[in-house]
């Protein structure tokens, strides 16, 4: 049993236990290995061949400190129970450290998943709102490129807010369209008539104005806020900050 980085012969193996564990698409796969994978990004463990564990991360920062957002860390059905994850995990930071990261940030799904990588040396961070909105009178809205996006962006983002630019803002447009508008910068997706907004930064109470203009008739939004915690942050620097927001989760 090794911990490696992957090369291109590890890719369908790779897809395949993805796929047993999230059961996405095929068209959702696609967007990820041409848009946001890199094998650099993402170590796994193997096993005469076989893909057993595996996680990737995307690169961001905060004020300067280089972080790394863990995602879609996920073990072979048949193989849990192991402690795969863990050793992997824990194989990862030490991995991330060597390379110069100060920081890793992750969006857990479930309860037991918090508890889990609590006990692996993560705490909450970067709480958010998430709240729904009828559609009200329309507002002017365009639709901007990712270069765009990522500039209105870093000006938007409060104090403490995590930069998530390049294989970031990639991958997230193969899932939604990028807008803003006097005082607000969003990135939504019609599903079902309903608006999807993953990220409105800036005034808020654009929200129903967004939905209208878009061609919904409610939506649903996260915003910068004080409710629940929605990351969790473990430190590798001992002068790291701690993020405040973290926006981008590809959940």
């Amino acid at each position: 049993m090794n911990t490696i980085t992957p090369c291109d012969s590890h890719i369908p193996g790779l897809r395949g236990l993805w796929k047993a564990a999230f059961g996405d698409t095929d068209e959702f796969l696609d967007g990820f290995f041409s848009a946001a994978y890199a094998p650099e990004r993402c170590r796994c463990i193997e096993e005469n061949g076989q893909i057993l564990s595996v996680l990737y991360w995307f690169d961001c920062s905060l004020d300067g400190a280089k972080l790394a957002y863990v995602y879609a860390v996920a073990t072979d059905p048949d193989c849990r129970g192991r402690g795969l994850c863990r050793m992997l995990m824990a194989d990862t930071a030490r991995h991330l450290k060597a390379q110069g990261y100060q920081g890793i940030v992750l969006v857990p799904q479930t309860r037991p998943l918090i508890g889990m990588y609590a006990a692996m040396g993560y705490a909450p961070c970067g709480s958010v709102d998430e709240f729904q909105a009828v559609a009200g009178e329309a507002i002017p809205a365009r639709r901007i490129d990712a270069v765009e996006y990522a500039r209105l962006r870093r000006e938007m983002l409060p104090a403490g807010g995590v930069v998530q630019e390049g294989e970031s803002l990639r991958f997230l447009t193969t899932q939604v369209g990028l807008y803003a508008g006097e005082n607000w910068l969003a990135a939504a997706a019609e599903m079902d008539g309903m608006l999807w907004c993953p990220e409105l930064l800036g005034d808020r109470n654009a929200a129903a104005g967004i939905t209208k203009a878009l061609g919904c008739r409610e939506g649903s939004f996260r915003v910068p806020g004080t409710g629940r915690p929605f990351a969790m942050f473990r430190p590798l620097a001992v002068d790291c900050p701690v993020p405040r927001y973290f926006g981008l989760a590809f959940d």
